[in-house]
């Protein structure tokens, strides 16, 4: 990991971090000594999350769906730190957040507001992050962003369509990883690297525990991304070692 030089510890922002996957990513930062922000709607639950960690594990209040949410954390990150060297953007929500957990909606069946909300969190919210955050990462000396989205998103990978994909979960995933290639190319001269992560099928409430993986599992390769070396990959998806089409 190279540390910049405009602050010890470096600082890094993960929404959606009070459990499952964003908890084991700030788990992994803040072994590898970072301050961590750990955002999550909740300060009740933000705050026993946080204190489930070692290290400089900070608690923020974030809805990433609330603008004024947003501006308050960045505003507050700048007049602390004045930069920020990592954002993992991990808050998401699928289809089975406003169904059944035992029915999963056919493409037929699901509807413009299933798509609306699914995409409020796992689109819009991204862009709307990157936009407050982006002034506070342009001041780091090695800013690197770190997309939590999914194998389901990909459309040019056989594996993606096993069983029964969400329209709107999948498709939500395909345009993060769009809108990942975007950045990354508009950044590209830059020391910025914009990268995804698909954590695979990992055991939380997101699937009722029935995935086959563990959150630290899923979360290790967003950690290895958020800590690239300068000459590290721009604009990929990774599951592990393995770069997603």
């Amino acid at each position: 990991m190279t540390t910049p030089a405009t602050t010890t510890p470096p600082v890094a922002l993960v929404t959606g971090g009070n459990k499952g996957i964003g908890l084991a990513i700030a788990r992994g930062l803040a072994r590898q000594g970072f301050t961590v922000l750990l955002g999550a709607r909740s300060i009740e639950l933000d705050r026993r999350a946080a204190s489930t960690l070692d290290g400089d594990v900070r608690p923020v209040v974030l809805d990433v769906t609330r603008q004024d949410d947003v501006d308050a954390v960045a505003a507050s990150t700048g007049r602390e730190f004045g930069h920020l060297d990592v954002l993992v953007n991990n808050a998401g929500v699928n289809t089975l957040t406003f169904h059944p957990m035992d029915h999963l909606p056919k493409p037929t069946e699901e509807t413009v507001d299933d798509i609306r909300n699914v995409y409020e969190v796992n689109v819009f919210a991204v862009v709307r992050t990157m936009n407050a955050f982006l002034p506070l990462l342009e001041r780091s000396d090695a800013p690197r962003v770190v997309n939590v989205t999914s194998r389901r998103g990909s459309i040019g990978d056989p594996g993606a369509w096993v069983g029964q994909p969400s329209m709107a979960y999948s498709s939500s995933k395909t345009a993060l990883n769009a809108l990942t290639v975007h950045y990354a190319r508009e950044f590209a001269h830059t020391a910025m690297k914009i990268n995804g992560t698909a954590p695979g099928h990992v055991a939380t409430d997101f699937n009722d525990f029935r995935g086959t993986r563990t959150p630290d599992d899923g979360a290790a390769v967003a950690v290895r991304l958020a800590t690239l070396p300068t000459d590290g990959p721009t604009g990929a998806v990774f599951e592990d070692d393995e770069q997603l089409a």
